[in-house]
């Protein structure tokens, strides 16, 4: 894929990478967390994110899954809760000009934290 934003950016193709997984996960964070959630549109949400994810350039695969343990716990009386960072556990593969990197975000407890990470791949 031709990247006609390419002229714009001064870093390696592993490094716009890594970039890219960043911009993927910040938004799938600030765009969904405070979503409307219970028990019956878990799979739904889970799948909308992934399909959502996957239209946009240089993913090449996403994954998304939401702790049903925490979906379930202390809903409000009509049922329903919103979803948090510490319910997320994301992992997505982004492959610029052969450059691949792993990102992910899970929840680290001890940090109280959704984190962002990264690995490169090749």
């Amino acid at each position: 894929m031709e990247d006609p934003a390419s002229k714009y950016f001064s870093c390696s193709s592993q490094e716009r990478a890594i970039f890219e997984a960043g911009i993927k996960l910040g938004s799938i964070y600030h765009q969904y967390t405070g979503i409307p959630i219970n028990e019956s549109n878990v799979d739904l949400l889970e799948r909308a994110i992934e399909r959502a994810v996957k239209v946009q350039p240089f993913v090449e695969e996403v994954n998304i899954k939401i702790d049903r343990n925490k979906v379930g716990k202390n809903q409000s009386s009509y049922k329903y809760k919103t979803l948090t960072g510490d319910m997320l556990n994301v992992s997505l593969t982004i492959n610029y000009e052969g450059s691949r990197v792993e990102g992910s975000m899970h929840y680290v407890e001890e940090m109280d934290y959704p984190l962002m990470t990264f690995r490169v791949i090749k």
